[in-house]
């Protein structure tokens, strides 16, 4: 089972595969996915310290490409499945954001269906 370590140092243990985005929100990690873990926004951006997965989904890849210059300074939480350890930081939240809600649960399996690349 893959080890997910907040930046703030705490850690879970979450199943092999699991969404990422999940394995934050079923922890109680303050995280926004306002759009439901689709990859049509960038609020469940992370960072990483360790274990950044060297692929990413093409949905992914085209959301961190349509502007911000968020392509490879930021990973989107919702098209990452837990293989390995990692360490994160989740980058917006509720708390920074001044938001009463962090948006609708994403379904279980990476939406929409992923086409792996290459991260940059």
């Amino acid at each position: 089972m893959p080890t997910i370590t907040i930046k703030d140092g705490n850690s879970y243990e979450v199943e092999d595969g699991k969404r990422l985005i999940l394995a934050l929100r079923d922890n109680n990690v303050d995280i926004l996915h306002r759009c439901g873990g689709n990859a049509k926004c960038t609020t469940c951006r992370v960072s990483f310290d360790a274990g950044e997965p060297d692929k990413m989904t093409v949905a992914e890849r085209d959301r961190l490409t349509s502007g911000d210059d968020l392509l490879g300074n930021v990973r989107l939480s919702c098209q990452i499945a837990c293989n390995a350890d990692m360490t994160v930081e989740p980058l917006m939240t509720q708390a920074n954001q001044n938001l009463d809600d962090p948006g609708s649960r994403p379904k279980d399996d990476i939406t929409p269906e992923p086409e792996w690349i290459d991260a940059p």
